[in-house]
Protein backbone atom coordinates (compact mmCIF):
# COMPACT_ATOMS: atom_id res chain seq x y z
CA UNK A 1 0.00 0.00 0.00
CA UNK A 2 1.31 3.64 -1.08
CA UNK A 3 1.74 6.26 1.77
CA UNK A 4 -0.92 8.19 -0.56
CA UNK A 5 -3.55 4.98 -0.12
CA UNK A 6 -2.64 4.83 3.64
CA UNK A 7 -2.86 8.67 3.99
CA UNK A 8 -6.81 7.98 2.39
CA UNK A 9 -7.47 5.38 4.29
CA UNK A 10 -6.73 7.08 7.45
CA UNK A 11 -8.56 9.41 6.94
CA UNK A 12 -11.60 7.47 5.61
CA UNK A 13 -11.28 5.55 8.95
CA UNK A 14 -10.96 8.74 11.00
CA UNK A 15 -14.27 10.76 9.60
CA UNK A 16 -16.04 7.22 9.80
CA UNK A 17 -15.49 7.28 13.42
CA UNK A 18 -16.50 10.92 13.48
CA UNK A 19 -19.81 10.12 12.31
CA UNK A 20 -20.52 6.87 14.11
CA UNK A 21 -19.71 8.62 17.54
CA UNK A 22 -21.49 11.36 16.46
CA UNK A 23 -24.61 9.14 15.58
CA UNK A 24 -24.45 7.51 19.32
CA UNK A 25 -24.84 10.77 20.74
CA UNK A 26 -21.00 10.23 22.68
CA UNK A 27 -21.25 12.49 25.84
CA UNK A 28 -19.82 15.95 24.67
CA UNK A 29 -22.63 17.57 27.22
CA UNK A 30 -24.90 18.28 23.75
CA UNK A 31 -28.04 17.21 24.25
CA UNK A 32 -28.57 15.60 20.34
CA UNK A 33 -31.91 14.20 20.15
CA UNK A 34 -33.47 15.60 23.73
CA UNK A 35 -35.47 18.97 24.14
CA UNK A 36 -33.71 21.06 25.77
CA UNK A 37 -35.97 23.98 27.24
CA UNK A 38 -36.03 27.48 28.78
CA UNK A 39 -38.81 29.65 29.40
CA UNK A 40 -39.11 33.55 28.49
CA UNK A 41 -41.09 36.45 28.19
CA UNK A 42 -43.94 35.71 30.60
CA UNK A 43 -46.88 37.76 31.86
CA UNK A 44 -50.25 38.09 32.53
CA UNK A 45 -52.18 40.91 31.44
CA UNK A 46 -54.38 42.43 34.34
CA UNK A 47 -57.15 40.79 34.25
CA UNK A 48 -60.79 42.16 33.35
CA UNK A 49 -62.65 39.73 34.95
CA UNK A 50 -62.53 38.46 38.59
CA UNK A 51 -62.58 34.80 37.91
CA UNK A 52 -60.38 34.35 34.23
CA UNK A 53 -57.40 35.97 32.87
CA UNK A 54 -54.81 35.05 29.73
CA UNK A 55 -51.37 34.10 30.24
CA UNK A 56 -48.11 34.18 27.44
CA UNK A 57 -44.74 33.45 27.27
CA UNK A 58 -42.14 31.40 25.14
CA UNK A 59 -40.53 28.15 25.52
CA UNK A 60 -37.42 28.01 23.46
CA UNK A 61 -35.84 24.30 22.86
CA UNK A 62 -32.20 24.65 22.26
CA UNK A 63 -32.38 20.65 21.75
CA UNK A 64 -32.58 18.75 18.65
CA UNK A 65 -35.82 16.47 19.61
CA UNK A 66 -39.26 17.99 19.96
CA UNK A 67 -41.12 18.30 23.26
CA UNK A 68 -45.09 18.97 24.00
CA UNK A 69 -46.67 21.03 26.76
CA UNK A 70 -49.15 19.65 27.51
CA UNK A 71 -50.24 21.30 30.83
CA UNK A 72 -49.92 24.50 33.20
CA UNK A 73 -50.51 24.65 36.96
CA UNK A 74 -50.72 27.46 38.97
CA UNK A 75 -52.17 28.54 42.44
CA UNK A 76 -53.98 31.63 40.68
CA UNK A 77 -56.40 29.14 38.98
CA UNK A 78 -58.33 25.89 39.45
CA UNK A 79 -57.95 25.83 35.77
CA UNK A 80 -55.35 26.26 32.75
CA UNK A 81 -56.32 25.26 29.50
CA UNK A 82 -53.83 25.68 26.01
CA UNK A 83 -55.80 27.87 22.84
CA UNK A 84 -54.96 27.54 19.78
CA UNK A 85 -55.57 30.59 17.35
CA UNK A 86 -56.16 30.23 13.66
CA UNK A 87 -57.27 33.66 11.67
CA UNK A 88 -60.35 34.24 14.22
CA UNK A 89 -60.62 30.94 15.08
CA UNK A 90 -59.64 29.55 18.67
CA UNK A 91 -59.88 25.99 20.09
CA UNK A 92 -58.79 24.16 22.95
CA UNK A 93 -56.04 21.89 22.55
CA UNK A 94 -54.07 18.86 25.04
CA UNK A 95 -51.21 20.13 24.14
CA UNK A 96 -49.22 22.52 22.13
CA UNK A 97 -45.77 21.62 19.84
CA UNK A 98 -42.34 22.52 21.03
CA UNK A 99 -40.21 21.66 17.67
CA UNK A 100 -36.50 20.73 18.36
CA UNK A 101 -34.59 23.84 17.65
CA UNK A 102 -37.00 26.17 17.97
CA UNK A 103 -40.00 27.55 20.36
CA UNK A 104 -43.68 27.97 21.16
CA UNK A 105 -44.73 31.48 21.43
CA UNK A 106 -47.89 32.28 23.43
CA UNK A 107 -48.81 36.00 22.68
CA UNK A 108 -51.92 37.96 22.31
CA UNK A 109 -53.94 37.26 19.36
CA UNK A 110 -52.02 34.04 19.22
CA UNK A 111 -52.11 30.87 20.41
CA UNK A 112 -52.33 31.26 24.55
CA UNK A 113 -52.79 30.28 27.52
CA UNK A 114 -56.34 30.45 29.68
CA UNK A 115 -56.68 30.53 33.64
CA UNK A 116 -60.25 30.07 34.58
CA UNK A 117 -61.86 29.87 38.60
CA UNK A 118 -59.14 32.13 39.81
CA UNK A 119 -58.66 32.02 43.25
CA UNK A 120 -58.35 35.35 43.53
CA UNK A 121 -58.23 38.77 41.06
CA UNK A 122 -54.65 39.51 40.54
CA UNK A 123 -52.91 43.13 41.23
CA UNK A 124 -50.08 44.72 38.80
CA UNK A 125 -46.79 44.23 40.07
CA UNK A 126 -47.94 40.30 41.64
CA UNK A 127 -45.70 37.49 40.53
CA UNK A 128 -47.60 34.36 40.05
CA UNK A 129 -45.75 30.72 40.35
CA UNK A 130 -46.84 28.79 37.29
CA UNK A 131 -45.48 24.94 36.88
CA UNK A 132 -45.20 23.94 33.01
CA UNK A 133 -45.68 20.53 31.83
CA UNK A 134 -44.13 18.80 29.48
CA UNK A 135 -44.73 15.20 27.39
CA UNK A 136 -40.74 14.13 27.84
CA UNK A 137 -38.69 17.30 29.71
CA UNK A 138 -38.79 17.68 33.16
CA UNK A 139 -41.67 20.26 34.95
CA UNK A 140 -40.31 23.69 34.86
CA UNK A 141 -41.21 26.66 37.05
CA UNK A 142 -41.47 29.93 37.09
CA UNK A 143 -42.60 33.29 37.89
CA UNK A 144 -45.27 35.02 35.73
CA UNK A 145 -45.83 39.19 36.51
CA UNK A 146 -49.38 41.02 36.40
CA UNK A 147 -48.73 43.68 33.98
CA UNK A 148 -51.30 46.20 33.21
CA UNK A 149 -53.92 45.64 30.18
CA UNK A 150 -51.92 47.57 27.88
CA UNK A 151 -48.49 46.02 28.27
CA UNK A 152 -47.27 44.49 24.67
CA UNK A 153 -43.39 43.06 25.28
CA UNK A 154 -41.30 44.06 23.07
CA UNK A 155 -40.02 41.33 20.84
Amino acid sequence: MTVRHRAAAAAALALGLTGALTACGGDDGGSGDRPELSVSGAYIPRPAMADMAAGFLTVTNKGGGADKLTSITTPLAREVTLHTTKGTQMRQVSSLDVPGGGRLRLSSGGDHLMLTKLTHKPKVGEKVAFTLHFATSDAVKIKVPVEPMTYRPKD
